[in-house]
């Protein structure tokens, strides 16, 4: 088994992290010798998880957390303190998409729910955790944005806009985090098999639009060749890497 002791001692707060992304990010983190702190909305899936992690020999807590309020990203925080005494890592992975069709026809409602989870809570959680990571003499920050951050998704325009607004959170922030040693980065995934992305790769029509840009013939990611880079991006081996983003995509071609 891969096991190496890269992070032994770090702890990682990994958002939305009881499935998909989120849960092979904690992995890749915890099985380098981070202690994870795992989190979703719903108590049973926090469980599943915790088990999951601690059955593979990883140091984990887990709590509920609504990233959308701000009381459940105070009390993830507190807790992280509580049980592990620091921060250093924090993965912002949750993401909400309640929209799927033409652009167009988006509300009001539809914005302001995909802007405040996916783009505004991952700031505000950025927020809370630096002055821990300063305390401890540096750390990590990684967002996970899209490939439709680059190329926007027909039927999914207001969450591939929100996923361009994490590549400049990026940008904005690594100078700004710089002088306390906090690199920060971001991840964009292709197309992953996951829950969250069925509705993509369960339709043929998008899948085969999306074989035409492929360069692996293989047509669709894993979470853990996610998860890899993003504790890639937390060790020391990415060291002088910060304000970047790193497509995961098979070959997709990405440029804003």
């Amino acid at each position: 088994a891969f096991h190496h002791s890269s992070l032994a001692g770090k702890v990682a707060i990994v958002t939305a992290s009881t499935d998909g992304i989120g849960l092979a990010a904690a992995q890749a983190l915890g099985k380098r010798g981070a202690h994870v702190v795992v989190s979703s909305r719903w108590q049973t899936n926090v469980d599943k998880a915790v088990a999951l992690l601690q059955s593979q020999s990883i140091q984990v807590t887990g709590t509920t957390c609504n990233v959308g309020k701000g009381e459940d990203r105070e009390k993830l925080v507190q807790m992280t303190l509580e049980k592990c005494g620091g921060i250093d890592i924090l993965v912002s992975n949750a993401a909400v998409n309640p929209f799927f069709g033409n652009i167009m026809e988006s509300t009001e409602e539809v914005w302001d729910k995909i802007l405040s989870v996916n783009v505004k809570a991952s700031f505000l959680m950025t927020k809370l955790v630096v002055p821990h990571m300063a305390k401890r003499g540096g750390g990590n920050v990684v967002f996970v944005s899209s490939v439709a951050g680059y190329q926007p998704m027909q039927a999914l325009g207001p969450y591939s806009v929100s996923k361009t607004a994490l590549l400049g959170l990026t940008r904005a922030l690594a100078p700004e985090l710089a002088q306390d040693n906090i690199r920060v980065n971001c991840v964009a995934p292709g197309v992953i098999k996951t829950r969250f992305s069925s509705a993509l790769w369960q339709n043929e029509d998008i899948m085969d639009d999306f074989k035409r840009q492929l360069s692996i013939k293989r047509y669709i990611g894993e979470p853990e060749e996610i998860g890899g880079v993003i504790a890639f991006l937390c060790s020391e081996e990415a060291s002088y890497i910060t304000g970047e983003t790193i497509t995961v995509t098979g070959g997709i071609g990405c440029r804003l």
